[in-house]
């Protein structure tokens, strides 16, 4: 109980104990009064959209009680502004036109005395009494105008600023997701320079040294079987070192993008079958949901389908020998105000820990015991290059992992039937 529910229990007991103090109906029906306003608020938590409906309709008939059993001609009670409190309450918890409708009832109800109380009959209604009435009627309807309108106008600024509120927090979400970008960038940049400069460095000792070997190789021949064997093995290192360096340029190198309008089903469809037709480990099902008519999006058709090939093949390695269903759909969607295509690509395999999801995006950040971590890195730099966003998601049940992807539609950057040229350094 707070003190403004002290205070309106304060005035009920001033107003049962003024005259006539010994009416015992007059004092049970105000604190019939006192305990509706203290269960105002559980009646209205339990039955949220009937509970003002009761409030109010209990109000009228207690103050209609209260009139009646305070005066000997009951229209004369000086009770009558009890019917102020039915009508407060109606505009607390009402639009205008409904706040009007109670507060007609509840004026009927207190002009229903002209006509039901049996003591009006021996008395004639002048014109100056029924302009009292008409008065007091005004003041009721004034009084539920005013507080309704203030009521109204709370609500309306309420509003407001829910939905400011709900600006700003996706404001500062953007904001912070921009940053994280803006620094993940600079990231990126800075270990491109690094990449491409070692990989140059490296990639020159490697070719000497495997042409050492391969020269070794043919002039040992099988003279020296085992020194031919270490060359084989020299050899073969070196090819995968070389590899190595090769996606470290791939990495780091600027990737010059063509942008055109492509069915991205067609480009989704073509990466599927070509990790699938290189695929030997266990039996993979793969379930597609596109959406029809889907809008032609500009892409770098090559670019774009190195990145699906690549969380496909994720996908299946992450499920690896036991097999399982890669589940990828494709559908409209909105993101950051900008209409574009959702593509969502779903393993059941054993997903990726809490704690790498923030940094998977990173170089050299990976769950496979013999990855190099820089696929995700290209895969997320492609599809920033084409304007769109990628995050890593639950699978379905809490099972597996879903990488999730957003490419906007034409107009943000190039419009249908034209071809940009993007460099995404």
């Amino acid at each position: 109980m707070n003190w403004m529910d002290v205070l309106w229990l304060v005035f009920l007991a001033g107003l049962a104990l003024l005259p006539p103090v010994i009416e015992i109906h007059k004092q049970g029906i105000l604190l019939g009064f006192g305990v509706l306003q203290l269960g105002e608020g559980w009646v209205i938590a339990r039955v949220p959209r009937r509970g003002p409906v009761y409030l109010v309709l209990l109000k009228i008939v207690l103050a209609t009680l209260l009139v009646d059993h305070t005066g000997e001609i009951s229209i004369n009670s000086s009770y009558w502004p009890i019917y102020f409190l039915p009508v407060v309450t109606a505009a607390e918890y009402f639009g205008p036109w409904a706040t009007l409708l109670w507060t007609s009832l509840a004026s009927a109800a207190y002009c229903s005395y002209l006509y039901l109380d049996p003591d009006m009959r021996q008395y004639e209604i002048t014109e100056e009494s029924l302009g009292l009435l008409a008065i007091r009627i005004l003041f009721i309807f004034l009084a539920a105008m005013v507080v309704n309108r203030f009521v109204v106008e709370n609500r309306r600024q309420t509003q407001r600023y829910q939905e400011l509120a709900e600006t700003l927090a996706e404001t500062n979400l953007r904001l912070e997701q921009a940053q994280a970008e803006a620094r993940r960038s600079e990231r990126l940049a800075a270990l491109g320079q690094l990449s491409a400069g070692l990989a140059h460095e490296i990639r020159n000792p490697l070719g000497v040294i495997k042409g050492s070997a391969e020269m070794l190789t043919q002039k040992l021949g099988a003279s020296n079987p085992l020194a031919t064997e270490l060359a084989g093995y020299i050899s073969s290192e070196t090819n995968r070192l070389s590899s190595l360096v090769t996606r470290f340029l791939d990495f780091a190198r600027p990737l010059h993008a063509d942008l055109t309008p492509q069915d991205i089903s067609v480009v989704l469809d073509r990466a599927i079958d070509d990790v699938a037709r290189v695929w030997k480990g266990g039996t993979v099902r793969v379930e597609k949901q596109y959406e029809p008519n889907l809008p032609p999006l500009p892409m770098d058709e090559s670019l774009c389908e190195q990145a699906f090939v690549n969380i496909v093949q994720n996908g299946y390695d992450a499920m690896g020998d036991q097999g399982g269903v890669l589940r990828v759909a494709a559908g409209k969607s909105q993101a950051g105000g900008r209409a574009g295509v959702e593509v969502r690509i779903e393993d059941n395999g054993p997903g990726i820990p809490d704690e790498l999801r923030e940094q998977i995006f990173n170089p050299f950040v990976t769950t496979k015991k013999s990855g190099v971590g820089l696929g995700l890195s290209i895969v997320s730099k492609i599809i920033d290059g084409h304007h769109g966003t990628i995050r890593i998601a639950g699978g379905s049940n809490g099972i597996g992992a879903a990488f999730v992807m957003f490419f906007p539609e034409a107009g943000e950057h190039a419009a249908v039937g034209e071809t940009a040229h993007l460099v995404i350094s």
